[in-house]
């Protein structure tokens, strides 16, 4: 049966938006991908649980910006602080062995949250921090760019599901 003019007119709003839900239906993520970036992340948690610095400066871009909130107020300097630390840094600190942690004590999750072309954006949880990431694709390597982190205090449960 071909439907009349009048059906067409009347269900086109419904069809134009069955056609729009179809198109913008976000794809799903590339799996290789994903998997580039969560080992990008694990290197640099990984890394400061073992004390090597080489694995932790592996994950890092050059001009690393890692930052956290300094405090619930300003300060004499900013009117909201914040703790500032570059790749050279993390690197010296992961190299003093700063978080170095025994292999039990590892409980840690890597989450990629989202992925636009070259740009993604994934969250860590270690013992010790929570850590939000951008991440930037050179080439065919991923690497962290910024880092905003809360460090969590001893004996904090995990945040996992949260």
């Amino acid at each position: 049966m071909k439907p009349s003019s009048g059906w067409a007119r009347g269900n086109v709003g419904l069809l134009l938006c069955c056609a729009l839900a179809v198109v913008s239906a976000p794809a799903e993520p590339d799996r290789a991908m994903v998997a580039a970036i969560e080992q990008v992340a694990l290197d640099y948690v990984d890394g400061q649980l073992e004390g090597d610095a080489k694995r932790v400066a592996s994950s890092l871009h050059p001009d690393l910006a890692k930052r956290a909130v300094a405090g619930d107020g300003p300060s004499a300097r900013e009117t909201f602080p914040l703790r500032r630390m570059s790749a050279d840094e993390l690197i010296a600190l992961t190299s003093d062995g700063a978080l170095k942690t025994p292999r039990a004590q590892w409980v840690r999750s890597v989450r990629v949250l989202d992925i636009a072309g070259n740009v993604a954006v994934a969250r860590v949880e270690a013992p010790w921090f929570v850590d939000f990431f951008h991440l930037g694709r050179f080439g065919t390597r991923w690497l962290i760019v910024n880092a905003i982190w809360w460090p969590r205090p001893a004996g904090a449960s995990p945040l996992f599901l949260r």
